[in-house]
């Protein structure tokens, strides 16, 4: 028994010693001041939170305020060496950002876009994502750069109309690669708002789960929820999540457990604890869950969000507002396995068409499939076919 207790204490100390040495690293820009365009006044105190955040998380921050396209490709360069030797790196951007032809640009604060040849100047999403793929473990982008653009109208004049819609509202969706969070303040091809304090409502969500000692998946659906919710259902994140095992950037030990196919972790995984969604069975679940269904604008076709009440037996899921429409209904079945993953099917009849695809009158029947995964009292899901919709449940 003394042996056995001196192994454990030995591996503690090993795993301890492991996480200690895990290398993080992080960018964080704020760009408010911006010489041609009006100020935007939260990013700089977003930036400075965020960065003594991360700090206070054991991340070596590469912060910069304010900054113009030299100083923006100069923190870009200094972050792409730093992220070559890196376990985690995260990268956080709050101010102007566009997409044109579904390229995502960042603006330096003496930005000007008299026209297409102007984009060369600003700092391209995807150029970042290729820095962050360079570290081991975990990579994390984080925009919270979807405010009206007063650059857009202007690219969009030059360029004449047979282009301009290339130019549209918002970023551009972006799929998380493998182990990789891609985190936007709202849903693509939709535009947040600054908010009316020290921080944006993104930010300031941020903030409060960031240092919590709970799984990085969690951390961004709770930032997700949270704005979602303070923000009366009008703001949903959008967040994609491509990670194998479980990250924690707060707590004695970083626990990832790469696919068996995979190239050793950085630090030795420590026995996890095995979720109750395991050994609960399809009962886990049970219950009376809220469900939030929120597609974006896709050309000509508007937005919308909708509301269903959703019950949970036996883990076989089920909502249904059939009952109560003769149009525009949506019934939402499937079975939750014990690892809270499903494939779940919708079924519906279309209402006012302003809000169908492929201009479909109203009271046509529709069909689809959403990946969603639960955990706990929360879940979230994808729908996969014909436009990009999101789906949260929060269990009453």
């Amino acid at each position: 028994m003394i042996a056995l207790r001196a192994i454990i204490l030995l591996t503690l100390l090993v795993w301890s010693g492991c996480a200690l040495a895990e290398k993080r690293v992080a960018l964080v820009i704020g760009n408010g001041a911006y010489v041609h365009k009006p100020r935007l006044p939260n990013p700089s105190l977003d930036a400075q939170d965020v960065a003594a955040a991360l700090k206070r998380t054991d991340f070596e921050v590469i912060s910069g305020i304010d900054l113009s396209q030299t100083e923006m490709q100069s923190a870009a360069i200094a972050f792409a060496r730093a992220a070559r030797t890196a376990d985690v790196a995260f990268f956080y951007y709050s101010g102007h950002a566009m997409q044109f032809n579904g390229v995502n640009y960042l603006m330096p604060v003496d930005a000007k876009l008299d026209d297409e040849a102007d984009l060369k100047r600003f700092t391209r999403v995807d150029d970042i994502m290729n820095d962050l793929q360079q570290a081991k473990n975990l990579r994390i982008l984080v925009l919270d750069s979807c405010r009206d653009n007063p650059f857009a109208e202007g690219l969009k004049r030059s360029i004449g109309l047979t282009r301009s819609a290339q130019v549209r509202q918002g970023l551009s969706k972006m799929e998380a690669p493998l182990g990789t969070i891609v985190s936007f303040s709202t849903q693509a091809g939709q535009t947040a708002v600054d908010g009316d304090g020290r921080n944006s409502p993104y930010t300031r969500a941020f903030l409060k789960q960031i240092e919590q000692p709970s799984e990085i998946g969690d951390v961004f659906r709770n930032i997700s929820t949270e704005v979602y919710e303070t923000s009366g259902r009008a703001q949903l994140p959008e967040l994609s999540l491509s990670i194998v095992g479980k990250f924690y950037l707060k707590g004695p030990v970083t626990i990832n457990i790469a696919p068996a196919t995979a190239a050793p972790a950085a630090a030795p995984a420590a026995p996890a604890e095995t979720p109750p969604a395991a050994t609960a069975g399809p009962k886990a679940f049970d219950g009376a869950w809220d469900v939030t269904v929120s597609c974006p604008s896709q050309g000509k076709v508007a937005s919308y969000a909708r509301h269903l009440d959703a019950t949970v037996k036996d883990g076989l899921f089920n909502a249904d507002d059939s009952v109560t429409r003769k149009t525009n209904w949506l019934k939402i079945d499937g079975q939750i396995g014990k690892d809270g993953k499903a494939k779940l099917n919708a079924h519906g009849i279309t209402g006012d068409p302003k809000y169908n695809m492929n201009s479909a009158k109203s009271g046509v029947p529709y069909v689809y499939t959403i990946d969603a995964q639960f955990e706990g009292t929360r879940g979230t899901g994808k729908r996969n076919e014909l436009r990009p919709c999101t789906l949260i449940f929060a269990k009453q």
